[in-house]
């Protein structure tokens, strides 16, 4: 299969890209490129081959969630450069109507 300038104009719409006439020549050479190399990969047998689901066996390990208080609210908000003794003090970014 071949792209010709008809498709780059049909794929620049589908897009809603404002593909240049300059630039068609390099997406054309571009794709061709790509469907032939894409044609090599068809040609490969891979009849005895299991798809595969993943890239590889491991199977994750995952530790137990335990909830740690290290550091109380003081310690949390010792540092913050706004604060009113119970809570960060941010600026609004909300605006009610």
């Amino acid at each position: 299969m071949k792209v010709n300038p008809e498709t780059i104009d049909k794929i620049a719409h589908l897009a809603r890209l404002d593909v240049r006439e300059e630039e068609k020549q390099g997406l054309l050479d571009d794709m061709n490129k790509i469907l032939t190399f894409m044609d090599k990969l068809n040609e490969v047998d891979t009849s005895d081959i299991e798809p595969l689901i993943y890239m590889n066996d491991e199977v994750n390990v995952l530790r137990e969630d335990i909830v740690y208080h290290e550091i109380n609210r003081e310690q949390a908000l010792k540092n913050a450069p706004k604060q009113d003794g119970k809570f960060f003090r941010v600026a609004k970014v909300i605006n009610k109507v």
